[in-house]
């Protein structure tokens, strides 16, 4: 595979003014509302008990919730320390993701079109800011590809690989949604390793031995260290034996399949992909106004992601275009474990990642017309403007704003029915 030559200068300063931009808006009224909601009930709840190291949502991993239970420790039990970490970690991932996709293809405007399009899709910024396992799962499997990607073009490439196997064996800690991405860099790595074509100049450095190492014992020892707060919970709260594993692991999937009862928000994969079952995180009086969020899909970029998808399918196996099928891969991985799942009950936020890696596509698909003409380059950046401007106009709902018209003010963004 190979990849693009139109390397230029790297986009680094405005991949952080975008993500510190990104941050900033997220930040405003993010301790809005007071009361925990949706989600948040089950694990707020979990970060204060474990701090007692008293265990509850055991069907999830520890990290998430140490990070929340961590700010809690510090700043006090209030909503400003159950979302700030998220908030911070949801920047650090759209940086990431900036990142990754330049050092992919080597395109300015796909990197930053990407970032563009991510912050804007409604997914990213409505998920920075509930204390859910999310974001961090999510942020942090993207941080991992990033350094990965980054090692394989650089003649040092261990200290990047051992940073990418610390982000990938947290994230997994965070919430195994992400594991199907997690495995990627490995198979990767060997992939490329095998390959017929000259090897990239990371990989020619290390041996498989060393890349299995940094790739897949480390993270696994990572992710087992996540546990070590459950090693220490008292013998009435039922310890986990540092080598109980295996027993920890199918009492956990035993907890994930339990929950059988039909739920008013559940979805299927194809409802998410078409944008057509979001979810309401929240809407009541509360806080002195009328407030809502929705977990809802940019409406432009989440159904223009998909013919977008398949031109990336088509230029990485017919013309070999290394970064278009491993976005399309990417996508295709952490979309596919939900449609073979056996989780009777699935929700579109299990689309976050997915909808993330398709707006990976779309931008590359983009940036490859960006040269063509400059009736095409405005065009491009119509589209990104077309999807800030529809940020905008849903905000109020994506942010807990409050809302003037009474209970029924959510009915001006209500395009579909299946919207209600």
């Amino acid at each position: 595979m190979t990849r693009p030559d139109s390397r230029r200068d790297d986009p680094i300063v405005w991949c952080v003014l975008i993500a510190l931009g990104f941050l900033a808006v997220s930040l405003h009224r993010l301790a809005l509302p007071s009361i925990t909601y949706f989600d948040e009930v089950h694990y707020v709840e979990a970060a204060r008990l474990l701090l007692e190291l008293s265990p509850t949502n055991r069907e999830h991993p520890l990290f998430a919730k140490q990070i929340i239970a961590a700010f809690i420790a510090l700043m006090g039990d209030q909503p400003l320390a159950w979302r700030l970490p998220g908030a911070l970690l949801g920047a650090a991932g759209l940086f990431a993701f900036g990142r990754l996709v330049w050092h992919l293809s080597g395109q300015r405007a796909a990197a930053l079109l990407a970032m563009a399009l991510m912050a804007t899709n409604f997914l990213w910024f409505v998920q920075s800011r509930i204390a859910m396992l999310d974001i961090y799962a999510a942020s942090l499997a993207l941080i991992g590809l990033w350094l990965f990607v980054a090692a394989t073009g650089n003649p040092r490439p261990r200290p990047r690989l051992i940073a990418a196997g610390l982000a990938l064996g947290l994230a997994i800690g965070s919430k195994w949604s992400v594991a199907p991405v997690v495995v990627l860099p490995g198979l990767a790595w060997l992939v490329l390793r095998a390959g017929r074509g000259p090897e990239p100049i990371g990989i020619s450095k290390l041996s498989l031995f060393e890349a299995a190492l940094w790739l897949g014992l480390f993270p696994l020892a990572i992710y087992w260290l996540t546990y070590s707060p459950a090693f220490f919970y008292p013998e009435g709260a039922g310890p986990v034996s540092p080598f109980g594993f295996l027993e920890l692991h199918r009492e956990m999937i035993a907890l994930q399949g339990s929950v059988t009862q039909a739920h008013t928000y559940q979805s299927r994969w194809w409802q998410w992909a078409f944008n057509l079952r979001p979810i309401w995180y929240l809407y009541e009086h509360v806080d002195g106004a009328q407030r809502g969020i929705l977990m809802l899909g940019n409406p432009l970029t989440m159904i223009a992601g998909l013919p977008a998808l398949g031109w990336c399918l088509w230029q990485g196996l017919v013309r070999r275009r290394a970064d278009a099928l491993a976005m399309a891969v990417l996508y295709a991985a952490s979309l596919g474990l939900w449609i073979i799942a056996g989780k009777p009950v699935q929700f579109f936020y299990h689309y976050l990642l997915p909808g993330t890696f398709l707006m990976g596509c779309l931008a590359l698909a983009m940036a490859s017309l960006w040269d063509k003409s400059r009736a095409i380059r405005a065009s491009c950046i119509g589209i990104a403007a077309l999807s800030a401007a529809l940020f905008v106009w849903f905000h109020p709902i994506l942010s807990a704003a409050p809302l003037s018209d009474g209970r029924m003010a959510f009915e001006k963004w209500m395009w579909l029915a299946s919207w209600h």
